[in-house]
């Protein structure tokens, strides 16, 4: 980049194995690190030669960040021991190459913050050791491919224009992290779902998912349960004490009563639903004991809510109740974008129960 005094050590009359940012094995480059602000890179302006297919040993080929234009080169394919190709948070256009399924050693594929376009390769889901794929902040467009390698750990698809439905068996249970959100993805996912055992991340918010969500998944070990803004519909019933420390199932078509089992959330949205009856007392207690920081309860259909006038939300908890079929018994600080209405116009209640 511009400024940068990086190249100033490559010294083109000595062996190129010790310039910064490439390492040799004997006299054959194995790795270039060339935009890793970790290995002192400045990041790299211009476009990937197709000569870079011509080193056959290379097993790993980084430039993140850079400013690197245009497409991926058809050559990458030719590069049979690469284990680790990270050219992301930069300005790669054009598809990814169909012949990237022909990198069979491949465990990291990480092209995300470009403008690629065109569909995730099927063949992508081909690599079998693939442990790694992230794609997200593109221009992706089309379905989303299955994967078959039984290794797959991280999947990130997110903001991209990804389409369609997901079938049952795309994902492997080895999956630990998925993030989808931000797509046009519909359909149900309850049967994905409950195969995904090993999840600690799930991101499928903003897009058009449908049908129920499976009591089963609050089970998971989840750090973060994201399924915001789609249109999941019917009741939630975890089978157990929640501990996921984050969940998120606001703007979605979710009903019937709030489960006592989501007491042990740290930080809990149901906003936006159409969840019906009293709030349970437990999930009371837990806010007023500060267990609870942040309970988003506001544009449902809630009947009721036990807690004394008088009582005391911790300055660290965050409760928001308007917009519902009560009248709230106390004051509390809601987000600008619940609106100014405390309650629920009295016809739609009467609407709901009937």
């Amino acid at each position: 980049m511009p400024g940068s005094n990086f190249f100033s050590s490559w010294d083109f009359t000595s062996d190129p194995c010790n310039f910064a940012g490439v390492y040799c094995d004997s006299d054959r480059v194995i790795a270039l690190n060339l935009g890793d602000p970790r290995a002192g890179s400045p990041g790299l302006i211009g476009r990937l030669d197709p000569a870079i297919g011509k080193l056959s040993a290379l097993a790993e080929l980084s430039v993140v960040p850079g400013r690197i234009m245009g497409s991926l080169p058809e050559s990458v394919s030719q590069l049979k021991d690469l284990r680790f190709l990270a050219i992301s948070r930069n300005f790669l256009t054009g598809t990814i190459p169909q012949s990237i399924c022909q990198l069979s050693n491949l465990r990291t594929l990480d092209l995300s913050y470009n403008q690629l376009t065109g569909p995730v390769p099927p063949s992508i889901g081909s690599i079998a050791g693939l442990s790694n794929l992230i794609l997200c902040h593109n221009r992706l467009s089309g379905p989303v491919p299955p994967f078959g390698s039984q290794l797959l750990t991280r999947l990130d698809l997110s903001h991209n224009q990804l389409n369609g439905s997901i079938q049952p068996l795309s994902f492997p249970p080895s999956l630990q992290y998925l993030s989808l959100s931000w797509n046009r993805l519909v359909g149900p996912v309850d049967t994905i779902l409950t195969r995904l055992d090993q999840l600690n991340y799930l991101d499928l918010s903003a897009n058009g998912f449908t049908g129920p969500i499976p009591g089963r998944i609050f089970g998971f070990p989840i750090g973060s349960l994201q399924l915001q803004r789609n249109s999941f519909a019917g009741p939630v019933q975890p089978t157990d004490q929640v501990a996921i420390p984050t969940v998120d199932l606001s703007y979605n078509r979710l009903s019937g009563p709030i489960s006592p089992m989501f007491s042990t959330v740290q930080n809990l949205y149901l906003n936006n639903n159409r969840f019906s009856g009293e709030v349970p007392g437990s999930l009371v207690d837990r806010l007023l004991a500060a267990g609870m920081e942040t309970l988003y309860l506001q544009h449902n259909y809630l009947t009721g809510i036990e807690i004394n006038p008088t009582a005391e939300i911790p300055v660290s908890s965050s409760l928001c109740l308007q917009y519902n079929c009560m009248v709230p018994p106390l004051q509390t600080p809601c987000p600008l974008k619940a609106g100014n209405q405390k309650t629920r116009p009295t016809a739609q209640c009467n609407e709901w129960r009937g």
